[in-house]
This record gives structure tokens, sequence and C-alpha cells, in this order.
């Protein structure tokens, strides 16, 4: 764990952002792989209200994380919203998504959030194992209204 290196992403890392994101789709589509697509990396990585950081072993990425700095609209303040965050299967069980969080809540408490939240699909035991042992459950609930099925598909 201690050649994990955590660290914002820019365009010059779309190219192994791409396979990354094509594998986390897979993951929770559960379909066939998505091919990596370096021009939707790219796309994200420049977005003007998303924020990506990495995962590094060595020069390899390994694992990412997505988010947004919202305002919050009841205290003024504002939020960390955390989209996605994957790791690669074979650097798992490593503290690394731990390490992703850590980051995460130290940019937070430089930026000033109120907190850091995020969405989890209930079936990800180990996701939320690790969640309930680092955060508490939110008192609200999701809801979801799809907007463009093929999307969403």
């Amino acid at each position: 764990m201690s050649k994990t290196e955590i660290k914002a992403l820019g365009l010059d890392d779309a190219h192994q952002l791409a396979p990354l994101i094509a594998e986390n789709a897979q993951a929770l589509k559960r379909g066939a792989p998505r091919r990596p697509d370096e021009f939707y990396a790219e796309r994200i990585l420049g977005d003007k209200t998303a924020e990506v950081l990495g995962a590094f072993n060595g020069d390899t990425l390994i694992g990412f994380a997505v988010y947004f700095d919202l305002p919050e609209l009841i205290t003024g303040l504002r939020i960390g919203q955390l989209d996605d965050i994957y790791v690669h299967p074979d650097h798992r069980n490593q503290g690394i998504g731990r390490k992703l969080i850590e980051t995460l809540v130290t940019e937070g408490q430089n930026r000033g959030w109120l907190h850091l939240r995020w969405i989890v699909p209930g079936k990800n035991t180990p996701a939320v194992a690790l969640y309930e042992k680092i955060a508490e459950p939110d008192h609200r609930k999701s809801y979801v209204i799809p907007i463009d099925r093929i999307a969403g598909d």
C-alpha cells in the first residue's frame, strides 16, 4: 500500500483511465465488456464540473474516484459528492479505496466542505462493508427518474 500514490488526473491520463471506466461499467452492468473509450475519458477529465482522483501503483493507474464540489443550500456551505469510485480487482483489499476516500476528506477539509456524501449500490457487499466502517448512513433516500433509457442501458 505504501507505493500507492493518489493524485488528481489530467488529460494526459485519459489513455489509462479509459480501460478502468470500461471495466467499472462492465462490473456494474454485468454485460459484455465495454470497449475502452479514450475520447470519453478525455471528456470526463476536461469536464468543468467533475474532478477525478487517480490511484497509481508506480506509473500505472489502478483506481479512480470521480467527484463534484457542490453548494449545500440549507447551510450555505459546500459539500463533496462522490459519484463513482473504482479499484481494479487485482489491487482490491489493499486499502486503496479507503485511501481515495481519505484523500477526498482531506480535500474537503481544505475546501471547507460540510461533508462528503455518496450513493452506494446496496448489492456491492464488499464496498458497503468498507463504507459502514468509515462513514455513517445518511437519513435520505435516493430516487431516480430515468431521462434517457439509451444512455442508462
